[in-house]
């Protein structure tokens, strides 16, 4: 299979790490992930990599907590998540580096955006952890600000949803599922595929977004090599 990006930004759900469990970490799910992942490593793809922290927390639970402790929570989730994921890569053999945008030097490196280009250069996978470091922006955001930082071509976002809908179809069985969307029709349509500053960031830095379920075996390698799942949006 020939990659059709050299470079890829790969935004996963926390709660994609949690299984059929829907909370924490399950150990299968994640070597399972890892493994689809380092099937693209394996073509040559630079990878990178940023893990929600839903699994765990979200900032919007500690609804009577204030709003940016909560979010400082959330992003020690993510470093949880971040941790996990670097684990199952080097047990299957896929030299991994965890850098953390809030400084936990035992733990991983700082975020340095030179740093992180050198670790691509060297076929490092690298996982951004705590999302931009500052609490009210969400890991989406994280996504599309280190996407935009590292020059990536597209960022994966592997979600529970096999596409995106005009509606959740989930409740509304009359959804829409589109396969190709431009940025603006997601900003004008408010289709919630990542909150507005995220959207708004890829827009603004022309950058793809490639929207499939993680769930299915080989959909990573597939989205890698262009092939017509999930939505494309450009």
């Amino acid at each position: 299979m020939e990659p059709k990006y050299r470079r890829i930004l790969l935004k996963i759900s926390g709660e994609a790490l949690a299984g059929g469990n829907r909370f924490g970490i399950d150990s299968e799910t994640v070597v399972k992930i890892a493994k689809e992942i380092k099937k693209v490593k394996d073509l040559g793809v630079e990878i990178a990599i940023v893990v929600g922290g839903g699994n765990f927390w979200r900032g919007r639970t500690g609804k009577d907590m204030d709003k940016a402790t909560a979010d400082y929570m959330g992003m020690l989730a993510t470093v949880m998540n971040s941790l996990a994921l670097q684990d199952a890569f080097l047990a299957i053999g896929a030299k991994a580096k965890v850098q953390t945008a809030i400084e936990m030097r035992e733990i991983g490196e700082p975020y340095a955006r030179r740093k992180a280009l050198s670790n691509l250069e060297h076929k490092d996978i690298v996982i951004f952890g705590a999302g931009t470091g500052n609490p009210f922006f969400t890991t989406d955001t994280a996504a599309a600000l280190r996407a935009a930082e590292i020059g990536a071509d597209v960022i994966l976002l592997a979600k529970n949803v096999d596409a995106v809908y005009s509606d959740d179809p989930v409740t509304n069985p009359d959804a829409v599922k589109y396969d190709r969307l431009t940025h603006k029709e997601i900003l004008d349509k408010d289709l919630k595929v990542m909150d507005l500053t995220a959207a708004t960031l890829c827009k603004d830095n022309n950058i793809a977004i490639h929207v499939f379920a993680i769930s299915e075996e080989g959909n990573v390698l597939k989205a890698v090599c262009g092939e017509n799942i999930g939505t494309i949006i450009e």
